[in-house]
């Protein structure tokens, strides 16, 4: 499975990225049509009142390194009312994928999430390292500053594994089948299988932002 979902998204994006636009694209100039599928049902957003963005990804994937950087610009310049969520993506039965999240969420719970981020990444991509123990993962925290013990305790605590159980129903009901892949208000999933390239995934995300941002106005009556 993990070989497969790495493989699909490597054919689908082999042409390489192109730059990631300045600023958002207006929608009316952006053609979605092909751009995102449709999540049914839609699933409840946690704050209705701003449009949540999810990024679906798996430290062991290549292209999800690649979108990181491409992402944080995007995340710095997006509109004030959207909320940025990464979640790791986890599929029922692979082991491997479960033990990186159960990673992300111990980090998290640390409060050190940005430095394990970047450290999770560099290690399985540039010093090729294989993280996939506890015991390795372990090792991992503990050259970048976290005590054992605290570790430990973070990865076999109830939040930790909730959130981990949390992810692998979110990434089943979003009916993700590869990542990198982005969810827009729980209603809309696209990715670069779908856009053609990195640089137009987050144009499409852009532009269903802006329709979500554009539905409660038009739903409402004029005055």
């Amino acid at each position: 499975m993990t070989q497969f979902l790495c493989a699909l998204l490597c054919a689908a994006l082999a042409w390489g990225l192109p730059a990631v636009a300045a600023g958002p694209v207006p929608a009316s100039d952006f053609e979605l049509h092909g751009q995102y599928e449709t999540i049914t049902p839609p699933q409840p957003t946690p704050n209705p009142g701003k449009v949540e963005v999810i990024e679906l990804f798996w430290y062991g994937c290549p292209h999800c390194v690649e979108i990181e950087p491409l992402l944080s610009r995007w995340a710095a310049i997006k509109p004030a009312n959207v909320d940025f969520v990464r979640m790791p993506a986890v599929f029922s039965h692979n082991r491997l994928w479960s033990l990186h999240a159960q990673a992300f969420y111990t980090a998290e719970a640390l409060g050190v999430f940005e430095r394990m981020h970047k450290a999770m990444f560099d290690a399985l991509h540039v010093t090729k390292r294989p993280l996939d123990t506890q015991e390795r993962l372990r090792v991992l925290f503990k050259e970048n500053g976290v005590n054992e013990a605290d570790f430990d305790r973070a990865w076999d605590s109830f939040a930790v594994q909730t959130r981990v159980r949390q992810a692998t129903v979110l990434t089943e009901r979003f009916g993700i089948d590869g990542v990198p892949a982005i969810v827009v208000n729980r209603k809309y999933r696209t990715s670069g299988s779908l856009t053609g390239s990195f640089a137009s995934l987050l144009k499409a995300v852009d532009a269903l932002i802006q329709r979500e941002q554009a539905a409660p106005a038009a739903a409402s009556p004029a005055p």
